[in-house]
């Protein structure tokens, strides 16, 4: 333990959001008779998220600066035998530039909402479960032990469920948050499977103790099977990944999510909840890097994710809908790089990802303030004359998002897909192709939106909801009034978002990919998986990374996506339409979305619903009322009703019953016994 790292200093980063939020939902609301107002509420909110911002950079300092470190239990909970279960904080390189991450984009979220929710009749129940769920990211994020990592997992699944829901009387909105927790459960079933092996073969649940039995872990088998216990375990804790981090098939609750107020799409899907799968398969790097089988299942299935939800980002309208799908590839980029053992440049792009895409996000939400609360693309255009910080800012966000040389997101993103050819494990060139592949997707969505809703034709006067529609606030615009730009605590989060999104890959590249910043944090058999070493040997500077990216693959895919949209929705706009009536089995498919929602809804949900009927009327009211419960009386009175016809009185009655039983006896004895 560092003594530059003390355990109260740590211990404020969690508690402090959490004071904010329990002093908003109780004093702020009617639980607590309203006793404070909006300012003091969003006041006291954005203090608590501050001081843990402000402990976590100077975390950040002394881990990068003096090479601190702290791993200890700060509170012991319950002893079952051998296993002990605790709450305590592990920092390292890792967990530090995670602190930063989530506290400083959950302030930027904190200090946009005062704009956003101001005329939102929960404002104070807003903050509070936004600080909340900061509080639950932190635990998460900060754990030293699995059963801390399992609280804070559920935490945040339970406030996205509060957060996703928050307009409650929307029943599109509780249709929303009843199937992102529902999904999250099958989930974290697998997540929850994992951890009880490791329980159960380790004997403990700390991380240290786990991993230095590694080895031993992976040299038994899965009882009843051929499987190898680590494979078994890994795939279990990915199977919560997918959950978590939305990949599929388990993506299909994310885009629904859409339904709560933006600027927590922008904190859920940035730097924190969709993350956090991301960040423990990361942590877990001592375990997968012990099973090929495991890496090349994480491998595929974030290929998959990443270039057939960016294909979905394609046809869609609302403005928010075409982001979240591109948070769902991008995740599908990290989960690749996870499963070619390139855990670091995951959580690279995890971190460059967290800035432009919640500054995507929040910027969308200025379109849509500016805009009166339209989201759909359709009767947006030349915006960028009536908003124009909102206007450069989601430019630079879109720039970083599909990769453009010195921007943060070309950094990580072409570190990924040369991570991914550098990978030999099973299913690696099918990786490759759905990463390249995907740059081009990437573009061409992004920009598309970048182009309907800021350059062409002004449409927001032909929107035909405009003269009777109400906002999500419950407010109410008649008319075309012109868009207008946001206030100032709308648009001054996109600045500062849009700083890192620019700068902070060419900052970052060479400590956390070449250099010793998660030297204690990930592990990587470089013998076995040599993705990294390769990245290691061609890397020769920012500067020389960004001229050689602007003769490779990915860099003309992007630009030729740009090219394609511009030309297709700004010169020639009759374009789509024509593609759209030339592929309609195509556009069908986009359009519902692989007919993944059908099937749960129709097939899964009816099947379970079958079974637990079955279950219910079979094994409830029939085995168990009819049989074990209703049977078992109606033999005991049958019996005593047989019984009691002997007990008549007579001596007779007596006399044929204790010859019969002799002569029972005797036969016994006769046939049987001889």
């Amino acid at each position: 333990m560092s003594a530059t790292l003390s355990a109260s200093t740590l211990l404020a980063v969690p508690l402090a959001p959490l004071i904010g939020s329990a002093i908003a939902g109780i004093f702020g609301t009617q639980m607590g008779g309203n006793l404070i107002g909006r300012r003091m509420t969003h006041s006291l909110a954005i203090l608590g998220v501050l001081i843990a911002f402000i402990i976590s950079a100077l975390t950040l300092h002394s881990v990068i600066v003096d090479g601190a470190r702290f791993d200890a239990t700060i509170y012991h909970w319950m002893t079952i035998g051998a296993l002990k279960m605790e709450v305590g904080f592990f920092v390292d390189g890792l967990t530090a530039m995670m602190m930063c991450v989530v506290t400083f984009v959950s302030l930027m979220v904190h200090i946009y909402t005062i704009g956003y929710m101001a005329d939102d009749e929960g404002y104070n129940r807003f903050f509070a479960y936004i600080s909340l769920f900061t509080f639950s990211m932190l635990m998460l994020v900060m754990s030293n032990n699995m059963l801390q990592l399992f609280f804070g997992w559920e935490a945040v699944g339970l406030v996205s469920y509060l957060l996703i829901g928050f307009w409650f009387k929307r029943p599109t909105a509780i249709f929303a948050n009843l199937k992102a927790f529902l999904v999250n459960r099958v989930g974290d079933f697998g997540f929850l499977l994992g951890i009880g092996l490791i329980a159960a073969y380790a004997g403990t649940l700390n991380y240290h103790e786990v991993f230095a039995q590694a080895n031993t872990l992976a040299a038994q088998g899965f009882p009843g099977t051929n499987w190898q216990l680590m494979t078994v375990i890994c795939i279990c804790l990915f199977i919560g990944a997918m959950g978590k981090s939305a990949q599929f098939p388990l993506h299909v609750w994310l885009p629904d999510s859409m339904e709560g107020p933006t600027p927590i799409s922008a904190l859920i899907h940035a730097a924190t909840m969709v993350t956090a799968g991301i960040f423990m398969v990361a942590r877990m790097s001592p375990l997968f890097e012990l099973s090929d089988t495991a890496l090349s299942f994480v491998l595929v299935i974030g290929a998959i994710t990443a270039l057939f939800m960016g294909f979905l980002g394609i046809v869609q309208n609302d403005i928010k809908r075409v982001i979240a799908y591109s948070t769902l590839s991008q995740l599908g980029y990290m989960t690749v790089a996870l499963g070619a053992s390139a855990y670091s440049v995951a959580v690279f792009h995890l971190m460059t990802h967290a800035f432009f895409k919640a500054l995507l996000f929040l910027a969308a939400g200025s379109v849509i303030i500016g805009l009166h609360h339209n989201q759909d693309m359709r009767w947006m255009g030349g915006v960028r004359k009536y908003m124009p910080v909102t206007w450069i800012t989601f430019l630079v966000g879109s720039l970083a998002l599909i990769g453009t040389p010195l921007f943060s997101g070309f950094y990580s993103k072409d570190s990924i897909i040369e991570a991914v050819k550098a990978s030999h494990l099973a299913g690696s060139g099918f990786a490759y192709f759905a990463v390249l592949a995907g740059v081009f997707v990437t573009a061409f969505y992004t920009f598309r939106m970048y182009f309907l809703v800021f350059h062409g034709k002004e449409r927001y006067d032909q929107n035909p909801e405009a003269h009777h529609g109400h906002d999500a606030h419950g407010a109410h615009h008649g008319g075309h009034s012109r868009p207008h730009e946001s206030p100032w605590v709308v648009w001054l989060p996109l600045v500062l978002l849009a700083i890192p999104s620019v700068i902070i890959g060419a900052m970052t590249i060479e400590p956390m990919l070449l250099g010793s910043f998660f030297k204690d944090a990930i592990f990587v058999d470089a013998a076995r998986h040599p993705a990294m070493h390769e990245l290691t040997e061609h890397f020769h500077g920012v500067g020389a990374m960004a001229l050689e990216g602007l003769k490779g693959w990915p860099f003309w895919l992007a630009l030729a996506g740009v090219v394609l949209t511009y030309y297709m929705y700004l010169i020639n706009p009759v374009v789509p339409a024509a593609i759209k009536r030339a592929f309609l089995p195509i556009d069908a498919l986009l359009e519902n979305k692989y007919y993944l929602d059908w099937f749960n809804e129709n097939v899964i949900a009816r099947m379970t619903r079958a079974i637990g009927t079955g279950l219910w009327k079979g094994g409830d009211q029939g085995l168990i009322d009819g049989v074990v419960v209703n049977g078992s009386w109606k033999v005991v009175g049958f019996i005593s009703s047989a019984v009691r016809r002997i007990q008549s009185g007579f001596l007779y009655h007596y006399a044929f019953g204790m010859l019969l039983g002799l002569f029972i006896l005797m036969s016994y004895f006769v046939w049987f016994r001889r």
